[in-house]
Order: structure tokens, then sequence, then C-alpha cells
């Protein structure tokens, strides 16, 4: 493998095997300083900047679709300033190893999905990008609003943005490299027809009315229904909404919380879990009414200071995790009547995302890190079994898939990790591994004590008057204050000052 690969199309873009000292301390990529970073809507190129903003954008009152197709040549796909690279010495026999790394200076990752052989990952450049064997295969782009959430219902790609609207998109039949857009969320014909009637409005705000059929903020996640049936979104405006997959209506809009749903999965037994900054899990049951549905809610299962970020439920729908803005992963048994079965304690900063597959269950955090945990099947108890580190900035999202080289009866997995770093890390994990520590670097600053350091930075209450944006200049951090409360925003700044 060659140490070293220049992109052709962008000037000055170096990327540097991740085994290589320099590559550890420094990061992988450097540039040059008016290196162009994508296109605009437009089409127009725009220079590098911070491009992240906590507030989504005040959404037209008349619905704008985008219509505008994936051009091939002005996309910065066909540039290929991605690069897909692999650490040679992690690609041996190892159990737990990073097979390589997708790196590309376009935008902070905020999704991925993984189907079958392709991956596909979101950031705020608004274009999606689709892997096949860690390679680039093709891409496709919204014009408007940063992808924040992907998930994959069959044939259809679903994706959330940061403008409160939902897009459908599907492979072309003739083409398997070209995505088309199918639908925009809520439909044109859709909005139209509910505008008509002025008992369809909500006031979100003083002074202010949107229609109840569309998310005023940004779209924090996305779930459906084991039958694909039914598409759910949670957002930033405090609302969950449902949408029949089959002609794009949306069904029901339910204020569920008193602060930004963060997160949503639909559950087992017709049962819809909500998570929320507001610190609260809710559970909601769904009952067929005609042809649309209605969600009752049934209980607060959780209620805490700190912020819910995170939610998922197991392959085998037994198990409910929580991540939160106080880096604990709390989870609930199903075959107890949902009782709180324990805390798992292994992050120093908010964990940000969830993931599981068989007996692992995966939190991505702030700190950087991602832990492994192994549940045992004789009695509930997790061991965390690996930490893999490597990223230089927040985890932000993860997704996983059966190891394609696994034997019949070996339970291995392909972990793919997003980051705020503007990386994809692609990791072989194993049921069968060893408890030790993942990737190449084994650094450990990451596990360090929050409040013994949290004194050499500034109060929490002047952070909070003078606008972190402004103190840090960092967007991730923003972000993460934003969603998470300002401690870990303060402990984040820490982690990226002992990182360099």
């Amino acid at each position: 493998m060659e140490g070293i690969i220049t992109g052709s199309s962008r000037k000055g873009l170096v990327f540097t095997d991740e085994s290589s000292v320099n590559v550890r301390r420094y990061g992988k990529l450097k540039k040059e300083k008016d290196e162009f970073d994508g296109y605009n809507s437009d089409n127009n190129p725009r220079k590098n900047s911070p491009v992240i903003t906590m507030d989504a954008p005040h959404l037209d009152p008349q619905m704008i679709a985008d219509n505008s197709p994936y051009d091939s040549t002005l996309s910065p796909s066909s540039k290929s300033p991605w690069s897909s690279h692999m650490n040679e010495e992690s690609s041996t026999s190892n159990d737990e190893a990073l097979v390589g790394s997708l790196v590309r200076e376009e935008g902070h990752i905020y999704s991925l999905a993984a189907t079958k052989d392709l991956l596909y990952t979101g950031s705020d450049s608004k274009n999606i990008r689709v892997w096949k064997n860690q390679k680039e295969f093709t891409g496709f782009k919204s014009n408007s609003g940063l992808v924040k959430a992907i998930v994959i219902a069959g044939e259809k790609i679903l994706t959330g943005h940061q403008d409160g609207k939902i897009r459908v998109w599907k492979v072309s039949t003739k083409n398997e490299t070209v995505h088309r857009r199918v639908a925009t969320l809520p439909t044109l014909r859709n909005f139209l027809k509910c505008s008509m009637k002025p008992s369809n409005y909500v006031e979100v705000k003083r002074h202010r009315q949107v229609l109840w059929i569309k998310h005023y903020d940004a779209i924090s996640c996305l779930s459906l229904t084991e039958d694909h049936s039914l598409i759910y979104s949670a957002s930033w405006d405090k609302t969950f909404k449902v949408w029949r997959t089959s002609n794009f209506k949306c069904l029901e809009s339910m204020t569920a919380h008193d602060d930004a749903v963060n997160a949503i999965v639909v559950g087992f037994d017709g049962l819809v879990f909500t998570g929320s900054a507001d610190g609260t899990i809710k559970i909601w049951r769904r009952e067929v009414q005609g042809k649309g549905t209605k969600h009752f809610f049934s209980q607060t299962l959780l209620k805490q200071e700190c912020a819910v970020t995170a939610l998922v439920i197991n392959g085998e729908g037994t198990f409910l995790y929580c991540g939160s803005s106080d880096g604990l992963v709390n989870f609930w048994v199903r075959d107890t009547n949902l009782e709180h079965g324990g805390v798992l304690r292994g992050h120093k900063l908010a964990v940000l995302c969830l993931a599981t597959a068989g007996n692992l269950v995966f939190s991505g955090s702030a700190d950087m890190g991602i832990c492994v945990w192994k549940r045992s099947t004789l009695n509930n108890e997790h061991t965390c079994i690996n930490v893999l580190s490597g990223h230089t900035g927040p985890v932000k999202c993860l997704a996983v898939e059966k190891d394609p080289d696994a034997m019949c009866n070996e339970r291995r997995w392909i972990l793919y990790s997003g980051s705020l770093d503007k990386s994809v890390k692609v990791w072989k994990v194993s049921e069968n591994a060893a408890t030790g520590h993942g990737g190449h670097n084994n650094n450990q600053a990451t596990r360090l004590s929050v409040d013994s350091y949290t004194r050499e930075l500034p109060r929490v209450s002047s952070l909070r008057k003078m606008g972190v944006k402004k103190i840090l200049g960092c967007p991730w951090l923003t972000y993460i204050h934003t969603r998470c409360g300002a401690k870990s925003a303060i402990a984040s700044m820490f982690m990226k000052s002992i990182s360099n």
C-alpha cells in the first residue's frame, strides 16, 4: 500500500497512511488555505468554512421541492476527494481491528446507514455518499438541508434534514449508481390540501403558525415499523410525526416533550419510545383507527436532569438502551415488563449514538471513543470488552452489519463510526474477542476524569452568557453544548486540546 495518496482534483489534498507516527498525532489530511469545499445549491463553488448552525432555518410558507438532479460533473463525488485507505496492520487476523478510514474535508458526519454491501453517509455538505467495499460507489445530493438521519426502507432511502424535511430516494432500475428523488415530505399535494383549512395550523411561537404536517425545526432522527409501512420522524420542534410509506401522507403529529426530541425508536407490541433533551423517555402506544393511526401516551420510563441523546432496541426486541449527556447508558428488559436492568459506565462525556448487533452493544461518545459491550445470555450483565479509539472528534453516528467474510457459526460484525472529525472509520468486531483496546491509537486520555479539569476552564454560567460558539470557535463543540449541555461542551474542549 502506498504511504501517501494525493488527490488529483483537489489541490494540496494529502492523505497519509494511518500507521505513521505523524498521522496519529496530527491527523490524516492537510489542505491548502484556499481549498474549495463542495458546491452550494446553485452549483457555485464556496470556500471552506464552518457551516454548522444550531438553529434550523425558518421554512418558507410555500413548499419548495428540490428538483435539482445530482450532477456528476459538479458534485464533489466526481472529484474523488474522499479516500479509503487501509491499515495494513489492522487488516490481519485480529478479532478487533481498525480496517480502514473514509476521510474527506467535506463536513461533519451526522448519519450512517448500511444495507447489504452498501454504506450511506450523510454530512453537512448536503451530499449523500454511497460506498461499496470501502470504495466510493456513487452519490446524490439535496439542494437544501444538511443530512441528519438516514434509514433504509426496502428499495427506498429516507433522509432527514436540518430544514425539517424528509426526502425519499430510489435507485434507478436501469443504472444502480443513479438515485432519484421520488418525494419530499410533506408532499406538495398534501401541503396544499392541508393549507386550505385554518384548523390545520398550529401555533409554534408567538405570532407564528405552521401546518401541523411539517416540522418547523431540524429532524433529529427517523425510524420505521418492522414491515416498513410507517415512517416516524422526530424533531427539535418537540414533536414526532407519523407518515404512511405507500403514499407519504402525514397521518399524525404528537407534541411529545418539553424540549427537543433527540431519539425515537419503534419497539415491540406496538410501542414507540421517544427520548428528549428534557431528560425523559416516554412510551407511546400505537393503535390503528380506520386508515390512520392514533398514538396514546403510556408512561414515562425515565426522568432525569441530563438530556437523553440516543435510543436503540436490540435486534431481538428484548432490550432497550438509552444514552445520556452524562456519559451513561441505561437499559431496560422486555421480559420483566421493562424493568430497569442497570447502567453501563464507560464514558466521561455525552453518549451521542448507540447500535446493537447480536449480544454486542456499541456506544459512541463525545469523548471520541467507542465502547463495545457484551451482554451475558445468563444474567443480562454487560461487560466492556473493548474501547475503540482513533477518532479525533466526537463520535456522532454508528452503523453495523454482519461481516460477509465470517464463517457460518462465527459472530463477527463490521462496525462503521461517523465522527464530527469529518471521517468514517470501519472496524471488525467479534463477540469472541478478548478484552482490550482496539485501533492503532491506544491513547487513553479520553478516559480521564472531567471534573478535575473543568476548574481550569470558563465557568458554565459565564459560558452561557458569552456564547459557546464565540468562546470555543468550534462548530462541533457548539453542537454538543446545544444538545447535551454546557458541561459536556467544556469537557469536550479540554479533550480536544489534549488530543492534539
